[in-house]
């Protein structure tokens, strides 16, 4: 239903031309898929967009949307500016300043997240906690709690991308705790027993478990390390009694970096071969790829250079491959800058600091500046490989880079790296580069404690 007042959106019109709204959005979901995107567009998007309804699209939408149309803004394509669309409650407090990390930024984000949860005094307080409305996501209409549908499993799977969206952009420290009432939520639908079709039942395991596994990602991301181990078995259990072998892929190739970061390498070892056994039937390269790097990963924390070596070539030979339709829609983020990246990290574990900072750099000449939070982390490992490699005065430059991040990135893991590179860094304070990073350093840490 359009909103009172609404206004159409001619100029979008008009760039739709003579294709009907369906072909249109088939060649938007197209458009995503080239730039790494996942929008769930429809005809019915397309209507809400021409209507007026939706006057800002969210932040995945507008980068398809200029990916399509080079060189337009958000007036050109007839959207009303990002700061005055903020939702309902935004929009009765006009004259309050927006939260430092936002959790929703759009009418259309609102009325995902409204309908995510409801049927239940836990679903009822997640989409309180996560969307913008704050108590008026309470005024929704909830669905019947005795059926589980279309509706409620779509609203499971759009917080699984909502929290990716998010994290992509501010690191886990400020989604942690209002991303955990959703996942409640999620499996009390599931422990309900009300959906009855084989194919619902099917998505909502899957959706349970990937939001389980966002969820344990923000845990292990702000240092949880407890929690999101917990999260990350509770997802593979969910793979095991819905036998999802995709969703089994990738509960082991989480546990395996999990196991990794945490001093366990051979435990990183054995969770990734177990990974690439299962994502061997699944037809994607991309998959193999990540799961031959998290294998690479732990046989480097174990020293074994060869062994390492031997797992980064097999990574490299089907990340060339190229992407496939059967790639899981959460690998979104592996694209070649990650790659190198996680040939950095295993350099960096064998000692080998110069190469390691060579990869880093790749990666961060590579990486997309959408994904906010991986181009801090890149620059923060390459402050430690420059560090460790003696070369101090690029590695403080390095350091400011990602200290110009950390406004907007909210990461225990990236603070906790660039602390690590700190430390190296203090004998070499007579070094005038060192010594500004190390004084700016110390003023910011000082600000956020």
């Amino acid at each position: 239903m359009v909103s009172t007042g609404a206004v159409p959106n001619l100029a979008f019109r008009r760039l739709r031309g003579q294709r009907s709204a369906g072909e249109f959005a088939a060649a938007v979901r197209r458009s995503a898929r080239e730039i790494g995107e996942q929008v769930a567009c429809d005809a019915r998007y397309i209507g809400r967009v021409e209507s007026g309804e939706i006057r800002c699209p969210n932040y995945a939408y507008e980068r398809v949307f200029r990916h399509m149309f080079p060189g337009t803004t958000l007036a050109d394509l007839g959207f009303s500016p990002r700061e005055t669309v903020r939702g309902r409650a935004a929009r009765a407090t006009a004259e309050t300043p927006p939260p430092p990390v936002p959790h929703s930024d759009t009418d259309e984000e609102s009325d995902v997240l409204r309908r995510v949860f409801m049927t239940s005094g836990t679903t009822a307080m997640a989409a309180a906690t996560l969307g913008p409305g704050g108590t008026s996501a309470a005024a929704a209409a909830p669905p019947d709690p005795r059926r589980v549908g279309e509706r409620e499993v779509g609203a499971v799977e759009k917080a699984v991308r909502q929290i990716r969206l998010l994290d992509d952009r501010h690191g886990g420290d400020g989604l942690y705790r209002r991303a955990s009432g959703p996942l409640r939520a999620a499996y009390a639908l599931l422990d309900s027993g009300t959906a009855t079709r084989r194919s619902t039942v099917d998505r909502l395991h899957a959706g349970a478990g990937e939001l389980a596994i966002s969820v344990g990602w923000l845990a292990h991301d702000s240092s949880r390390f407890e929690d999101a181990r917990s999260h990350y078995a509770e997802a593979l259990a969910t793979a095991r009694v819905a036998g999802d072998t995709a969703l089994e892929a990738h509960a082991f190739c989480n546990t395996s970096f999990l196991a990794r970061d945490t001093g366990r390498p051979r435990e990183s070892v054995r969770a990734a071969e177990a990974g690439q056994r299962a994502a061997q039937p699944l037809g994607s390269p991309r998959l193999l790829a990540l799961l031959a790097l998290r294998e690479a990963g732990g046989r480097a924390g174990l020293g074994d250079r060869t062994g390492c070596e031997r797992a980064i070539g097999r990574a490299h030979t089907a990340f060339g491959r190229g992407p496939h339709d059967a790639d899981p829609e959460w690998m979104s983020f592996f694209r070649e800058a990650e790659l190198e990246m996680l040939e950095a990290q295993c350099w960096s574990a064998l000692g080998d600091w110069s190469r390691a900072a060579r990869h880093a750099l790749r990666a961060i000449r590579l990486q997309d500046p959408h994904f906010t939070r991986n181009l801090a982390l890149y620059r923060a490992e390459l402050t430690w490989d420059l560090a460790r490699a003696g070369r101090a005065a690029e590695a403080a430059t390095a350091g400011h880079q990602v200290l110009d991040l950390l406004d907007r990135v909210r990461s225990t893991r990236i603070r906790a790296m660039l602390a690590r590179a700190a430390e190296v860094l203090m004998p070499q304070r007579g070094v005038a580069e060192v010594r500004d990073f190390l004084e700016r350093y110390a003023e910011l840490t000082k600000a956020a404690t």
